[in-house]
């Protein structure tokens, strides 16, 4: 049974803190002694590693409930002892709560739980009927729920997939990334048949269909970008200028672009690779065409274009929002509301209007900015454990969000301010 949750949020609202999802590679650390140490052993680190715990932004034990809720199902009685024991030992942190930008927009949030607990919900989108489709990384799975009845139907893909990102083909096929085994592949919705391409890239990651049929995909880790011509089953694959090749965004005329989270490295036998950029991409021949970032220690996670083909994009390492001009090459940034620490994430264009989220903050905070007036608005995501990590626009005007960590996904209705 799914669960569903709509609030109404102004700008000025401010939730409790929420735990944070991410974990570093650092050495495993020791849990408190305390009713509920052995529960988290044996339950949430069957899953992930406890560090995650402590360098989260904490909760109090309503709150637990609601993250680990989304996890795994447990008993009333385990779940009182774990939820008391992470409040007592784990309790919210007010450094990570958000800046909020104020202003008269309001928005409309409404969330649903995928059925598959834990299943780390990734990248939404609105299908040609309606439906939302996602995929569910951690389950190898991806999901849509029905535009109509309501109703979420999960289709398993190949052990091991990791599905990372989604694209529908004029057909309504859904096309995924398998980041954990190297393939792309696609899903008929008739009758869930999967047929999958191997890929040389190791983890390919965002993927994209042109107008041409062609799949085109980054693949971060592998410094890749490839293409995929689904009639023929022909796939190119090309090293691209730069380290993490992540976002990818299509312009009116049919040019991709990639945004790289990497600064500059070195490509395995000592081959020098240019450090921060935007980049487009032809098509037809898969030339890049690098536009170099002001700051070298800029991380341009994802990117979005707006009715001018102008390239926004987030400056993930930096805190800021960030604009290209493609015909001039000039760059301009924005601090966000938060500050430098606030890793901007998402980014998507509604009107020619920016809304990205601030995903260190917690809760996750959704944030408006208007490049006429080049004023900001904050809206606290209700499930804001964290994060979201890629966003999408209905063919209506909602965006399309999710939370990966706390296993949802939901649209946001934009609420302009009343004319009197």
């Amino acid at each position: 049974m799914s669960t569903l949750r709509s609030f109404v949020i102004a700008g000025a609202a401010l939730l409790a803190a929420l735990p944070a999802s991410a974990q570093g590679a650092q050495q495993q650390r020791t849990l408190p002694d305390g009713e509920g140490k052995v529960i988290v052993q044996s339950v949430c680190a069957s899953c992930h590693g406890i560090n995650s715990i402590f360098g989260s932004a904490g909760y109090d034990e309503a709150g637990w409930r609601d993250v680990f809720g989304s996890m795994i199902a447990l008993p009333d009685t385990q779940g009182g002892v774990l939820a008391a024991y992470l409040a007592r030992n784990f309790p919210p942190v007010p450094a990570r709560r958000a800046t909020l930008a104020q202003g008269n927009w309001k928005v409309k949030f409404t969330e649903w739980i995928a059925p598959t607990l834990g299943q780390r919900v990734r990248d939404p989108l609105e299908a040609r009927d309606g439906a939302i489709w996602w995929t569910g990384m951690f389950a190898s799975l991806v999901g849509r729920r029905d535009p109509v009845t309501s109703v979420m139907r999960e289709f398993k893909l190949p052990e091991g997939s990791r599905p990372h990102g989604i694209a529908e083909d004029t057909a309504g096929n859904i096309w995924f990334t398998g980041n954990g085994n190297g393939t792309v592949g696609r899903v008929d919705p008739r009758n869930g048949d999967v047929k999958v391409y191997k890929t040389k890239a190791r983890d390919p990651h965002t993927p994209l269909i042109h107008p041409n049929g062609n799949l085109y995909f980054t693949a971060q880790g592998a410094r890749m970008f490839g293409r995929l011509n689904p009639k023929t089953g022909e796939l190119t694959e090309v090293p691209t200028p730069s380290a993490n090749p992540y976002g990818l965004r299509i312009d009116s005329k049919g040019t991709m672009w990639i945004a790289f989270n990497g600064p500059a490295l070195d490509r395995p036998g000592g081959q020098p690779v240019q450090g921060a950029m935007i980049a487009s991409v032809d098509p037809v021949t898969m030339a890049f065409r690098v536009y170099p970032l002001p700051d070298p220690a800029t991380q341009a996670r994802r990117l979005a274009i707006d009715s001018h083909d102008i390239v926004w994009f987030v400056n993930s390492s930096q805190g800021r929002l960030g604009r290209l001009d493609p015909k001039t090459g000039v760059v301009k940034e924005w601090p966000t509301p938060s500050g430098p620490t606030s890793h901007p994430y998402a980014i998507e264009i509604l009107d020619d209007v920016i809304w990205f989220n601030e995903s260190s903050r917690r809760p996750d905070v959704l944030v408006r900015f208007d490049p006429k007036t080049e004023g900001f608005q904050s809206f606290p995501v209700p499930s804001g454990v964290g994060i979201i990590r890629n966003m999408s626009k209905t063919r209506d005007g909602k965006l399309i969000i999710h939370q990966s960590s706390s296993n949802r996904f939901g649209l946001v209705e934009i609420q302009p301010p009343k004319v009197l």
